[in-house]
């Protein structure tokens, strides 16, 4: 509800917001009045102006649209585009006059022209700069220098047809270096200075050129032309940005065509001091490097010139090894290069400097370890030619047990060392960086594989082979089982220890399939070492199931070196199956449970495999599989494991059958029905809400189904005298018990049965009546059907009702 005020009071506050109208709108007047005067006297200025432009203000024109429109070029761009076009007009008129006009004139006249044209054309800017018209002066200046490289070209034409071309170009290009940036540098144009800069770059080259200098000569001027364009970009700070990029430019080309001159010459060197000299060059372009990058204001362009200088400084080691000592030894000496490169950080030199010889020191530990890594992966992988061949003979070395049908990497002999001194700097710049666990990881793999290919480097005995990889095994588990904690699980270190042995025992398993004697040896001790450490709680998800596994192989070599059948080792195999659900049983849910459960079933099917040839054993190993699984289904965890059981046994029941010859599909499908309608009566016992379907309608089908199938094509009485009583027994306990499934299917068989024994008197009754008959008693009958069709439908739906109150 609103409350209105008095009118008194309400006539008062009226008449207040009129007066504060009032003192608004003569404000607002007062303001109109001056931007009107501010208008008018800026029209005015603007007619003396310009006359033919309208007022700021103003509405636009008549067809000049509801808004006026911007320009779609700026003044400054349309001056541009007209000078530079003019200038570049003017140039080509000028060389199409010197190259095809030039012969129509004398020598003074030559002279007086080219001579005149270019004095105008230098002179213009300076009168033109003092009026201001800078953009023109650039033009008419850019038309000069480009003459004056055409009064080089007119002056060795007339005055020197008999120098070196090479040469003249040389010298040429030196003085209008100089001329260009004398002229830019007095006058302050932009445009003569860039080029200046450019044409500095090839005096030197061009001379040395026209010398006829050697290689290394050719090299050593593109890295001095290469300093000196780095002295520029260095100083000229305050120079144009166009002037700093050509410098930078030019020094990185000279720079590197020098670099990979000094390198192809110093790695194709033939002797010594071929190599030396080239490796001279490289020295000078990490100087260079080194230099550039230390006066360089940004810290990445810093680090890379380091970077690059430590690598030059590398290859010119490598080139000088590669021809001095034994090829096996030139990535050594570069590794022992890039490693004294690692002392740099001791050194008082920058931050960014120090850090780019580290990162070069990195990429060459990168490199000797690729170099490295052919020999590891043969050494990995070779053994595996073994399986192919067990028992061959024991070979002289172990390199040739590893490369038995490949050749082994050549310089082999040194590739130890370098994974052990990667692996030692690793170790020790691993405790002052933040990624101290990866740097050590990565140690630890390199550190392994220099031990691994120790042997087959070396060229050691077969027997002390096996020895030494033994011995790798036994400290990788060593190491794990210090770095486990059983609290925490395995540590990344403990884990690549774990894998490291894994992988090794492999290998080393693999290797000794060369003798049966080491065979057994080795898979016995790894069964027992790895067995061992599987007690370890942190360690047992990895070296209990390699316990087993090297168990499992174990027991085929063993059955292998007895002469036994393969169905016959089957039954030694299933011995680790026998074990390993032992221990799971007992490890408590431990994480060790699910890998120890997962061996023994991988031991499990390969006992199947083994017997699968010869029917009664696979029984046998199916029935002994029943029952290691039914022993583990008595865990709780591991109820749903009983399923695998009853099918094992199933199975074992079935091959039983068949290796006996039995053909008689009752044999395989009762003990089915059996335990399926077991099963459903205790679960109907557990829970009246399950359907009979679901509780006996498998079982019984799988009695059912088959016996109707045999019981059609057979010609004897006792198969469906039996299966007829059979469904009637079906069909009565359905009957009283009320359930669908027996009813439905019990009845369904029943007919069946029916159908087939009195199948032979209707087939003689329809050939005893005459052809008419079966049409004309299929058509009474359909007429019947018409006429009493309401109500079959009603019988048919009570029936329905009734089936369906069933259970």
């Amino acid at each position: 509800m609103t409350n209105l005020p008095p009118p008194a009071e309400e006539l008062r506050v009226l008449d207040a917001e009129l007066r504060q109208l009032d003192l608004r709108r003569a404000v607002l007047l007062r303001r109109r009045a001056w931007l009107v005067h501010t208008l008018r006297a800026t029209a005015v200025r603007q007619r003396a102006e310009a006359p033919w432009a309208p007022p700021e203000g103003w509405p636009p024109g008549p067809g000049a649209g509801a808004a006026a429109r911007r320009p779609e070029a700026g003044a400054p761009s349309v001056q541009n585009v007209l000078l530079v076009l003019g200038g570049v007009l003017l140039t080509i008129a000028a060389i199409a006059f010197t190259l095809v006009s030039w012969g129509h004139l004398g020598i003074a006249g030559r002279a007086l022209v080219l001579g005149a044209l270019t004095v105008a054309a230098l002179g213009a800017p300076v009168a033109l700069l003092r009026r201001g018209l800078r953009s023109t002066a650039e033009a008419v200046a850019a038309l000069g220098t480009a003459l004056t490289v055409l009064d080089a070209y007119a002056l060795h034409e007339v005055a020197f047809t008999g120098t070196d071309g090479i040469g003249y170009t040389a010298a040429a290009s030196a003085v209008l270096a100089a001329l260009w940036a004398a002229y830019g540098m007095r006058l302050g144009l932009w445009h003569p200075l860039p080029l200046a800069v450019a044409s500095a770059h090839l005096p030197l080259l061009l001379a040395a050129i026209a010398a006829d200098a050697g290689p290394h000569t050719l090299t050593a001027v593109l890295l001095a032309t290469a300093a000196g364009g780095t002295a520029v970009a260095l100083r000229a700070t305050s120079a144009p940005v166009p002037v700093r990029v050509v410098a930078v430019v030019g020094a990185l080309g000279a720079g590197a065509a020098g670099v990979l001159a000094a390198g192809w010459l110093c790695w194709s060197a033939s002797d010594p001091g071929a190599a030396a000299r080239a490796a001279a060059l490289l020295v000078v372009a990490a100087a260079l490097a080194l230099t550039a990058g230390r006066f360089v204001p940004n810290r990445e362009v810093a680090v890379g010139s380091a970077a690059a200088a430590g690598l030059f400084l590398v290859a010119g080691t490598g080139g000088v090894l590669r021809v001095s000592v034994p090829g096996e030894w030139t990535v050594p000496g570069c590794l022992a290069c890039a490693v004294a490169l690692l002392a740099a950080e001791r050194t008082p030199l920058a931050r960014p400097l120090r850090q780019g010889l580290v990162r070069a020191a990195a990429a060459v530990q990168g490199f000797a370890v690729l170099w490295a890594l052919p020999l590891v992966v043969g050494c990995v992988l070779g053994p595996a030619a073994r399986a192919a061949t067990p028992w061959s003979g024991a070979p002289r070395t172990v390199r040739d047990a590893v490369f038995t049908d490949v050749p082994p990497p050549p310089y082999a002999s040194t590739v130890p060392l370098v994974l052990a001194v990667v692996t030692a700097t690793l170790v020790v710049a691993g405790r002052r960086t933040a990624r101290r666990t990866a740097v050590l990881v990565v140690a630890l793999v390199l550190g392994w594989a220099a031990v691994f290919v120790l042997p087959a480097a070396l060229q050691l005995p077969y027997t002390v082979g096996l020895v030494a990889q033994a011995a790798v095994v036994v400290a990788a588990l060593g190491l794990a089982v210090r770095s486990v904690r059983a609290d925490e699980g395995p540590s990344p270190l403990a884990l690549t220890a774990l894998l490291l042995a894994l992988v090794t025992s492999v290998d080393l398993a693999l290797l000794s399939l060369a003798s049966e004697s080491a065979t057994i040896g080795v898979l016995a001790a790894l069964t027992v070492l790895f067995g061992a450490v599987g007690r370890r709680p942190g360690a047992a998800a990895f070296t209990a199931p390699a316990a087993l596994g090297h168990a499992t192989a174990l027991a085929c070599a063993i059955g292998a070196s007895a002469g036994f059948a393969p169905h016959h080792t089957a039954l030694l195999v299933l011995v680790v199956p026998s074990a390993a659900a032992l221990i799971a049983s007992r490890s408590g849910g431990s994480p060790a449970t699910v890998p120890v459960e997962g061996a023994g079933a991988a031991a499990g099917l390969l006992a199947l495999a083994l017997a699968v040839q010869e029917p009664p054993t696979l029984a046998l190993v199916l029935s002994l599989c029943g029952v290691l699984v039914a022993a583990s289904a008595l865990r709780p965890e591991r109820r749903a494991a009983g399923w695998a059981a009853a099918a094992l046994f199933l199975l074992a029941t079935w091959v039983r059958l068949a290796a006996w010859d039995v053909g008689t599909p009752e044999a395989y499908t009762l003990p089915v029905t059996g335990a399926a309608l077991v099963v459903g009566f205790l679960r109907r016992r557990r829970d009246t809400a399950v359907s009979s379907w679901t509780a006996y309608g498998a079982g019984l089908a799988a009695t059912l189904v088959p016996s109707l199938l045999a019981a059609w094509d057979d010609q004897h009485w006792l198969r469906p005298l039996l299966l007829g009583a059979a469904a009637l027994a079906v069909t009565l306990v359905g009957a009283r018990q009320r359930l669908q499934a027996p009813l439905v299917l019990g009845a369904g068989a029943l007919a069946l049965v029916a159908l087939h024994e009195l199948a032979p008197y209707l087939t003689q009754v329809v050939g005893a009546l005459p052809r008419w008959a079966p049409p004309a008693l299929a058509g009474l009958l359909l007429l019947v059907l018409g006429a009493t069709y309401e109500h079959r439908l009603r019988d048919a739906r009570r029936l329905r009702e009734a089936l369906g109150r069933l259970r």
